[in-house]
C-alpha cells in the first residue's frame, strides 16, 4: 500500500493495517446492532486533485463546506455531489515546515449564521498559521496569529459568546479567540491535551457548559466545564480506548456523541457513561473519517483516505435512534 499521506503519518500506516484486518475479521456492524441506517455517498472525490476533506460544517440547504487538508483549499460540497472551490489560501515560502505534518494544513471549520466561515491554517511560519475568516463575496483574510510552532487542528464555536475554540495537536493547547479576531487566549494545557508521538488535542465541539475534545494519541473524550467566569475547569476524562480519534459530534442534546476514528477506519458511537461501539466501518463506504456534522438525524461523514487506496469521499445516513 502506498503511502499517500505526509511522510510523518506513516506512523499510523501499521496500526490502520493491522486494525483493519480485526475488522474484516469480526465483520461490520449491522442495522439491527447500529441506530445508524440508510448510508450513502453523496460525492466521490479525487485524491489526485487533493481533495482530502479534513473537516466540515453545514449550510441552511444542507450542503457541506469542507477544508481540503494538504491542498489549501476551501470548497463546498453540495447535495448533489458537486464540488465548489470557494478559497485557495496562500502557500508558504519555500522550505517552510509545518510541525509533524510538513506539508501546509488546513484543519478546522465553522461556519455562523451570516454564511462567514471560520478555519483553521498551519504553515510553519508566523505569518500564516492561525485562524482565517472568509465572508461571503470576499477573500480569505487571517484574523488571528497562532505560533508558528504550533499545529491547530479542530474547531469550534461557542454561538452565545461569539467565541471560537482551537485545539492545538502539537502544543497540547486549546485556544480561545474572539469570533472579531484578536488575540488567542490559552483556555487550557496539560497532560490529557498533549500528544504521546503523534497528536494530541483534535477535534473539539462546545456542548452543555462544556468543551469538548478528543485526544487522537490518548484515545480519549475529554470534557472541559466552561466556569461562570469563563475559564475552563478541571479535565474530565468521559471516553477511553479510541486511539486515532479524530473529530467527534453529538448525536442530539444529550452528551452521546459520534467519533471519527481515522486511521481505524470507523465511526463509533460513545454513550454518556463512556461504552463505545463501532457503528460504521469501511463495508459501509467509510474513507478514513476525519469529520462529522449532524443535524437532526442526519449526520454527514468526510473521509479524506489517508491510509487506503480508494479516493477520499463524503457519505450520509440517518441516526435511527439517540439513546
Amino acid at each position: 500500500m502506498p503511502v499517500i499521506s505526509p511522510p510523518r503519518r506513516t506512523g499510523l500506516l501499521a496500526t490502520a493495517v493491522a486494525v483493519a484486518l480485526v475488522t474484516t475479521l469480526a465483520g461490520p456492524a449491522t442495522a439491527a446492532e447500529a441506530p445508524i441506517s440508510h448510508v450513502r455517498v453523496v460525492a466521490e472525490l479525487s485524491a489526485a486533485d487533493g481533495q482530502r476533506p479534513e473537516n466540515i460544517t453545514l449550510e441552511p440547504d444542507g450542503s457541506a463546506v469542507v477544508t481540503f487538508a494538504f491542498s489549501r483549499q476551501v470548497a463546498r460540497i453540495d447535495r448533489a455531489g458537486q464540488v465548489d472551490v470557494l478559497a485557495t489560501l496562500p502557500a508558504p515560502p519555500a522550505g517552510a515546515s509545518t510541525p509533524v505534518l510538513a506539508s501546509p494544513f488546513l484543519g478546522g471549520i465553522v461556519r455562523t449564521h451570516d454564511g462567514t466561515l471560520y478555519f483553521l491554517y498551519a504553515t510553519g511560519t508566523a505569518d500564516l498559521t492561525g485562524l482565517w475568516r472568509l465572508r461571503p463575496g470576499g477573500a480569505p483574510e487571517r484574523i488571528a496569529a497562532l505560533p508558528a510552532d504550533s499545529l491547530p487542528n479542530g474547531l469550534a464555536l461557542d454561538r452565545h459568546g461569539r467565541l471560537l475554540y482551537a485545539t492545538d495537536s502539537v502544543l497540547g493547547t486549546v485556544w480561545r479567540i474572539p469570533v472579531g479576531g484578536g488575540t488567542p487566549v490559552r483556555w487550557a494545557t496539560g497532560p490529557a491535551l498533549e500528544a504521546r508521538g503523534f497528536l494530541g488535542a483534535n477535534g473539539v465541539k462546545v456542548h452543555n457548559g462544556a468543551v469538548w475534545v478528543s485526544n487522537l494519541d490518548q484515545g480519549t473524550v475529554l470534557r472541559l466545564p466552561v466556569t461562570h467566569r469563563g475559564t475552563a475547569g478541571p479535565v474530565e476524562v468521559r471516553a477511553t480506548g479510541l486511539v486515532n480519534i479524530d473529530d467527534i459530534a453529538f448525536t442530539g442534546s444529550g452528551n452521546t456523541l459520534l467519533a471519527a476514528i481515522n486511521a481505524d477506519n470507523e465511526v463509533a458511537l460513545v454513550r454518556s457513561d463512556g461504552s463505545h461501539r463501532v457503528v460504521l466501518s469501511g463495508a459501509d463506504g467509510l474513507r478514513n473519517p476525519t469529520s462529522l456534522a449532524v443535524r437532526g438525524s442526519r449526520v454527514l461523514v468526510a473521509g479524506a483516505a489517508y491510509f487506503i487506496t480508494d479516493d477520499p469521499n463524503l457519505l450520509t445516513a440517518r441516526i435511527g435512534h439517540r439513546p
